[in-house]
């Protein structure tokens, strides 16, 4: 999905809104294929509304998204949810089905997707599990292991169908500072790995500093985007003391370590 040197993902000026409160006003950016994309910002910003509309969960209330130059919002259903089937998104929570094996979980869309027959489907569930570091976890359930565990099983059921681009909703969100680091390390190591596009949506500076190639800063005063590049760069470069304040806390020196 997507040449090389040419956006996967345009955002074009768009305008988000729960009922008639306007979220976010006039985003425009774009995401290059194997990038890490961080979409950052306070609470309430609407990072996670963008989010449900990159992902096709919500019609935005102007603008365009476009999949290799196709508006996904321009599409009738049966097209977007064929474009649909290739994202992974690992959700905020994991969102595992709890009555479900580790190994159910993941082989759930590889069945409902895929003529692959239940041997072809051990195998892949077996690889994808292997992939994040739960190898031989395929019997467990997701009450018998800890949350950071749950992440990566619940990133392996997002990867099962070997997506062109991966979403995370607040990876970090309850994992102690090891756990994230860990989660951290493996988007790195599965955009090498699996050559994927992958957007991030985060608070965290740690995440955002260890993992953005791009991001793009939401500010919920203005309602808008004010910032767009590399974390360490805006950091390093902006004069905006609203993007100073977010990447340092207050804390000027050594956030970008």
């Amino acid at each position: 999905m997507g040449e090389t040197g040419k956006p996967v993902i345009e955002v074009r000026n768009l305008d988000l809104s729960y009922a008639d409160y306007a979220v976010m006003r006039n985003l425009n950016f774009s995401v290059n294929k194997g990038e890490i994309f961080i979409v950052m910002g306070g609470s309430g910003c609407g990072k996670s509304t963008l989010l449900k509309v990159l992902i096709g969960l919500k019609e935005p209330l102007k603008g365009e998204v476009l999949y290799d130059g196709i508006n996904f919002w321009q599409q009738d259903e049966a097209v977007q949810q064929k474009m649909m089937r290739r994202f992974g998104v690992l959700y905020q929570g994991g969102a595992l089905w709890s009555s479900f094996t580790l190994g159910e979980n993941i082989a759930l869309p590889l069945q409902l997707y895929t003529s692959l027959s239940a041997g072809q489907i051990q195998e892949v569930v077996e690889l994808k599990l292997a992939l994040v570091g739960l190898s031989g976890y395929a019997g467990f359930y997701p009450s018998e292991i800890s949350g950071g565990m749950c992440k990566r099983a619940a990133l392996a059921r997002a990867i099962a169908l070997d997506p062109d681009i991966i979403f995370f909703d607040e990876p970090s969100a309850g994992l102690d500072p090891l756990s994230a680091r860990m989660l951290d390390d493996l988007i790195l190591q599965l955009k090498d790995t699996l050559g994927a596009t992958i957007i991030v949506v985060t608070h965290e500076l740690a995440s955002i500093f260890s993992v953005g190639d791009n991001a793009a800063l939401l500010d919920t005063e203005s309602k808008s985007m004010i910032a767009i590049g590399n974390p360490k760069n805006l950091l390093a470069n902006s004069s905006d003391p609203r993007v100073i304040r977010f990447l340092t806390r207050g804390e000027r020196q050594g956030a970008a370590q």
